[in-house]
């Protein structure tokens, strides 16, 4: 999987970028992965309906923990799905540290995902003091067990690592790195679900770009990406996807 979140940006005429990916995503490389693109709220059911019928999804960039209710301001699971969303990214580190979301609080969104039909994307990640301190496999472990609800599968599941530094700043973490965080979570999914947890997909984020997508994309555990400023052009986004082009 391939999944572009656009965060805050885009306006109606946005709808160009998206054309031009469901023009643009060829029929072989969409037999290889599953493209999704998370516009803001406003745009999902605008983007829903103009990828209806390609291989294009669409999904949302968080939603609230109860079905409905006296939240102003807040979507519910079932809102967005009903907009076109077919998945939404939960926890992502924006979220923890902007509003303050506990692992409890992901949780409980990725629990409201499950109960609306969407695919949850739970983000996973350390800061640069955590990294610098050597307790980056703690506090993603943390995150993971915290932020994963149980019965969690491939059909229903997928986990982003994207360590916070590396996001938006250009810096990226070695393939080495990389391999060692996602290979901690893979075994920590299949000791909490069984071997079937083995075919959880991991995407990695953090400052993907078409020049080095085919490096950590291929990288041991790495089942795709989470992208951020790239997903916003369909150039970039889609040539971050061709490292999937060819054979793993």
């Amino acid at each position: 999987m391939v999944a572009g979140n656009w965060k805050m940006n885009g306006l109606g005429a946005s709808m160009a970028e998206l054309e031009k990916m469901i023009q643009g995503f060829e029929p072989a490389l969409a037999a290889r992965l599953d493209l999704l693109v998370c516009p803001p709220a406003t745009l999902i059911a605008q983007f829903a309906w103009k990828s209806k019928g390609s291989k294009i999804a669409i999904g949302a960039q968080d939603c609230h923990a109860k079905a409905f209710g006296a939240h102003t301001g807040d979507l519910s699971a079932e809102m967005l799905r009903d907009a076109g969303a077919s998945a939404v990214i939960v926890g992502h580190s924006e979220r923890r540290a902007d509003h303050g979301e506990t692992d409890d609080a992901v949780r409980a969104k990725a629990e409201a995902a499950w109960r609306a039909g969407l695919l949850a994307i739970i983000c996973v990640g350390e800061t640069k003091t955590e990294r610098e301190a050597g307790d980056t496999l703690p506090i993603v472990g943390r995150q993971l067990k915290g932020s994963v609800p149980e019965k969690a599968s491939a059909a229903n599941t997928v986990i982003a690592y994207e360590p916070v530094w590396a996001i938006g700043t250009g810096l990226t973490p070695t393939v080495k790195d990389v391999e060692e965080v996602h290979g901690m979570i893979r075994k920590e999914l299949v000791k909490r679900f069984g071997e079937a947890a083995s075919a959880i997909r991991i995407l990695y984020g953090g400052s993907v770009k078409p020049d080095n997508a085919a490096t950590l994309l291929k990288a041991a555990d790495v089942d795709g990406a989470l992208v951020g400023g790239a997903s916003l052009k369909a150039g970039d986004f889609l040539g971050i996807s061709r490292a999937y082009s060819g054979g793993r």
